[in-house]
């Protein structure tokens, strides 16, 4: 591949479109987030206290935590480097990204079933690890913690704004600063509920504008049009440029050496970024005790076809249509490997496709990336300072008032330092695929060790605390001895190679198994019962919902529907669900499905490419179903209720707010007087 210096062109959009996205969606959902906001508080009883910001009441349904899911998942890399891993390796990329990044999330469905088992009233992942070991292995994890959701942050925003000033010429540091903005502030006024309803919204977006790429490359293009006239140019294309440990050189295989070394840094990084994401316990801490499990599968198995379709359309499309006078940097033959690694291949072919059409859908495609996992990102943190360091260390007497105001500061604060620290890797040269395959290597040693906080009660505190930190100095030890005897020096581009980042995700993942048992054994093995997890309660609220004139108990997840005893029974019983799912989709995922193709050295024909492709857009079909129209089925209920409490409201009849009424929810007639604050309940029999 050219190595030249990344190619400068005329960008296909102005920095007006480009600011009137960033800009003017940000502000429109940061205005719809403050509207929903406030009719959620007149209407569903959904004051924001700090309960509510930070787990929304622990009662969001499966719908919109499998969208939750899928649009925390989907970041600008999922969208970018995959279909740069397309471009490099052909169709063995994209399938080998989206299985080495899908089966973490069906495995954390394991641990989200657990976490609302042994700890239903936690906040952070970090809370049940101090409630377990104490205030070292607290502050080892938050130190982890933290480190993923920095490295997470700064991978959207670095990738992001690289092709916000591709398309527009906007300047990267200004585009850093500005893609968080609209994000903090209907984070600050929604909390983590304000991520599910955003994420609902962002993920129909990502699914159509996937949608229109996939049938203009393969039915409707002028230039292409059809899986077969891709695949006569694919094969044209390894003649010209052969791809180095492909069998046969194919683009058309997934006989791939390098596609298998992504594979495996993919796995492990992903691993990382997963269970040391405080994100991801925050969406199962959301979800209520019915919706983790199946949310988590769902969102798992729908999340597959987006990588995966995407980058086998804009990643392939990319490779044959380069060179073409439609292909920004005409008549350049091909994409130097800066450009492919800072995210270009997706932009460029979709500009090569659409022309201008394809721009815009770009920027918006990523402008949702990047913005709806921002957001969950700004959540995980605020809780973490909010809950384990300001009322853990600071002022454990606290009121919901002063945790709110925490959290909303740690929003602020958080967004503009990562988007000051992008600006800082800008001109750094390290670029998001840098960042994408150094994930694993500062992260994934806290893997293990934090899974077995839920899974194994032998565990002990010195295993817990110290492996996470041995195996991150011997990753860090491997991954850079192993580039200076391969390449010599270490520099951004050497310590940026397959090699040397599979010896430093691997190090990092499978260390612990030799800590964790070794120390166990030498400090002895622990014999946890799980009492201080469930002895964790939740934050006192009573400033906040008598500010509001509302009763806290009228708040969702206030007064449960369930006893106790009911819920274990049914966590119980998805606690094996879902480590049956994890099981079998895994092995389907990983071995199954691709080493027995990869095995033969298959070279695709075209018909088994067009099979291929025609099971990428069914996929991509279901996982709508999945996560745009069920979500919106699902919260039906709610949906016709305050439409027709607004309606009260307008025609000036009342309106209806929802009450709990001997552990059922019943609507209840405000007066619609000036000035009345007086309800009666009206029971439905």
């Amino acid at each position: 591949m050219d190595s030249a210096a990344p190619l400068h062109y005329e960008p296909p959009l102005s920095q007006g479109f480009g600011y009137g996205i960033v800009l003017g969606l940000g502000a429109l959902f940061a205005g719809g987030m403050i509207l929903i906001t406030w009719l959620l508080k007149r209407y569903q009883n959904e004051v924001q206290t700090s309960e509510m910001f930070s787990t929304a009441g622990r009662t969001v349904k499966t719908g919109l935590v499998a969208s939750a899911v899928v649009s925390s998942w989907t970041w600008a890399a999922t969208l970018l480097q995959s279909s740069g891993i397309a471009y490099r390796y052909g169709v063995s990329g994209p399938f080998w990204y989206a299985s080495g990044a899908t089966v973490q999330i069906l495995l954390f469905a394991t641990l989200a079933i657990e976490l609302k088992r042994k700890a239903p009233n936690a906040h952070t992942f970090l809370e049940v690890i101090r409630a377990r070991y104490g205030t070292a292995t607290h502050l080892t994890f938050a130190v982890f913690g933290l480190f993923t959701n920095i490295l997470v942050t700064a991978m959207l925003l670095t990738g992001g704004s690289a092709v916000v000033t591709s398309l527009t010429g906007m300047r990267t540091e200004v585009a850093c600063f500005l893609l968080p903005l609209g994000v903090i502030v209907y984070t600050w006024f929604g909390g983590i509920k304000a991520t599910f309803l955003t994420d609902y919204a962002h993920t129909v977006v990502i699914l159509v504008i996937i949608f229109i790429f996939a049938f203009t490359t393969y039915a409707t293009s002028e230039i292409l049009g059809s899986p077969a006239k891709v695949y006569g140019l694919l094969v044209e294309k390894a003649i010209k440029y052969p791809v180095d440990g492909n069998a046969e050189g194919s683009y058309l295989t997934m006989r791939s050496t390098e596609g298998v070394m992504f594979f495996i840094i993919n796995i492990v990084g992903n691993f990382g970024t997963v269970f040391c994401d405080n994100g991801y316990y925050n969406k199962a801490i959301a979800a209520s005790p019915a919706s983790a499990l199946p949310g988590y599968v769902l969102g798992g198995l729908s999340w597959f076809a987006i990588p995966w379709l995407c980058a086998t359309t804009m990643g392939l499309a990319c490779l044959v249509l380069e060179g073409t006078p439609t292909f920004p940097g005409f008549p350049i033959a091909r994409m130097a490997d800066a450009d492919v690694s800072a995210g270009l291949v997706l932009p460029n072919a979709a500009v090569a496709l659409l022309g201008k059409g394809g721009a815009a859908c770009t920027l918006l495609l990523i402008f949702m990336a990047v913005t709806s996992a921002s957001s969950a990102e700004l959540v995980a943190v605020s809780s973490i300072f909010t809950y384990d360091v300001y009322q853990t260390y600071f002022n454990p007497t606290a009121t919901g008032k002063k945790l709110i105001m925490m959290s909303h500061l740690c929003v602020l604060a958080f967004g503009l330092a990562m988007a000051a620290f992008s600006v800082g890797l800008f001109h750094a040269g390290i670029s998001m695929g840098y960042l994408y395959l150094l994930m694993g290597v500062i992260v994934s040693s806290a893997v293990l060790p934090a899974a077995l906080t839920l899974l194994w009660k032998g565990q002990n505190v010195y295993a817990a605390a110290l492996s996470p930190i041995l195996g991150l100095t011997c990753s860090l030890v491997g991954w850079l001895v192993t580039t200076k005897v391969k390449y010599g020096t270490i520099t951004v581009d050497t310590s940026g190679k397959n090699i040397p980042m599979l010896v430093g995700n691997v190090v990092a993942l499978l260390s612990p198994c030799v800590f964790i048992p070794f120390l166990t054994l030498l400090f002895g093995v622990d014999n946890y019962d799980y009492a201080s997890m469930r002895a964790i309660r939740k934050a006192d609220d009573h400033d906040l919902a008598a500010e509001a004139h509302v009763d806290l108990s009228l708040i969702p997840g206030e007064n449960p529907l369930t006893t106790g005893e009911e819920e274990q029974q049914n966590l119980a019983r998805a606690a094996f669900i879902a480590r049956t799912i994890t099981v079998v989709m895994t092995f389907i995922l990983l071995v199954l499905w691709p080493f027995p193709i990869f095995g033969t050295s298959y070279v695709f024909s075209e018909k088994f490419f067009t099979g291929w492709v025609s099971v990428g857009i069914a996929w991509l079909f279901f996982s709508s179903l999945c996560v745009g129209v069920y979500p919106v089925w699902e919260g039906r209920s709610s949906i016709a209720h305050t439409a027709k409490c607004i309606w009260r409201d307008i025609t000036g009849n009342g309106r209806t707010r929802t009450e709990t009424v001997a552990g059922a929810e019943v609507p209840a007639v405000v007066g619609s007087e000036e000035g009345s604050v007086s309800e009666k309940v009206e029971l439905k029999r």
